[in-house]
């Protein structure tokens, strides 16, 4: 065989047996992806992704596109192969497991936590929507969670409202865990509730709840130092003057929140917010309409360009990675609350590009 054949042949045997281990090397690696988009002005799975009732409501145009992350399960084992092809790929991003799923977090564990940031976050989003059209919002004090074994298990539920604790009324989450505190382990708690089914049948009838009932918590001491503890988890519950709803499955974690709240401030008012433009964006809302920052945004980005956004609303804690690498064709418009949102719409609508805030790569 001639010296030349013989080393090709050598050479491509060498390179078929290193695939074949890589295919069968597993790294400690995950990897990102460009995920989907969908118009909050629009409809998703054959149903509108924002319904509103009891209230008049106005003709959109344009989309306000909120945007997606793929991630590789926590299950999922990448092989050598898969890790250098998402290193190489342009659109993807490899990195190590642990940052997506920190602790030995499982899939499972991930996808509830997703789950509850979602619907927190659509919570803040119709909040601050409503505060930004300066319609009241009212809210209460209500059991956001029960740990499990503790004194308050099967005595206090999720949802119950909290009027007071010991007598004093509540008005915000931390006066519980205040108020708690006063006492010293083993000693008796008593908290003023409406039972969380009562609250709710209120709600939905449009009324305050009436009744309420006295519940004794007995205290215990705390894994950590020697305060008193009650097992739970003190939250904020609104109540709306109308219904709002958002219908969006398979979609977690609170990066939403800012498109949702700008699609409710669009359909609520009469006009539209984009004149027709395509407009994309990400970004946490808290209840008063402070955007906050959210992971993946190289990918969210190229989601966007791909579904044919010309405008991004970026979150200001993101713009300098963000502008590291701009899609070709896409604008980032920096934005720190939904007033800032909202106005750089108003912007883009009336063609005044040349004011909008952009994001420095520095």
């Amino acid at each position: 065989m001639p010296r030349r054949t013989a080393t090709m042949l050598a050479s491509t045997l060498t390179f078929i047996a290193l695939l074949c281990a890589g295919v069968f090397i597993t790294v400690p690696y995950s990897e990102m992806s460009p995920g989907p988009t969908v118009n909050t002005l629009g409809a998703a799975g054959g149903e509108p992704v924002l319904q509103i009732s009891g209230r008049k409501t106005y003709p959109t145009t344009g989309h306000l596109n909120m945007t997606t992350v793929r991630v590789t399960g926590a299950d999922y084992k990448m092989n050598l192969v898969e890790a250098v092809y998402g290193w190489l790929a342009h659109d993807n991003v490899v990195v190590p497991h642990d940052t997506l799923y920190p602790d030995g977090k499982t899939e499972e564990q991930s996808t509830q936590e997703n789950a509850e940031e979602f619907s927190q976050s659509q919570e803040s989003a119709k909040v601050a929507a409503l505060k930004q059209l300066k319609i009241p919002v009212k809210s209460r004090v209500v059991v956001s969670t029960v740990l499990k074994d503790s004194p308050s298990e099967n005595r206090l539920h999720a949802g119950d409202v909290i009027r007071a604790v010991d007598g004093t009324a509540v008005k915000e989450p931390g006066d519980v865990a205040k108020l708690v505190v006063k006492h010293k382990p083993g000693e008796d708690v008593v908290f003023t509730i409406v039972p969380a089914k009562e609250a709710a049948a209120a709600e939905k009838a449009g009324k305050e709840p009436k009744g309420t009932e006295k519940i004794t918590v007995t205290t215990v001491k705390a894994d950590k130092g020697d305060r008193a503890i009650v097992g739970i988890h003190a939250g904020t519950d609104h109540t709306f003057p109308f219904g709002i709803d958002i219908n969006l499955a398979d979609v977690g974690g609170p990066s939403a929140g800012l498109m949702f709240a700008l699609g409710i401030v669009d359909k609520l008012t009469p006009g539209d917010l984009t004149g027709g433009k395509f407009v994309a964006g990400t970004g946490t809302i808290d209840d008063q309409g402070k955007v906050g920052p959210i992971g993946g945004i190289e990918m969210k980005l190229v989601g966007a360009r791909n579904a044919g956004a010309k405008y991004f609303l970026t979150p200001s804690e993101n713009c300098a990675t963000a502008a590291s690498d701009i899609p070709d064709g896409l604008t980032l418009v920096k934005v720190n609350t939904i007033d800032d949102a909202a106005k750089s719409l108003e912007k883009i609508k009336s063609g005044d590009t040349e004011g909008l805030v952009g994001c420095s790569a520095s």
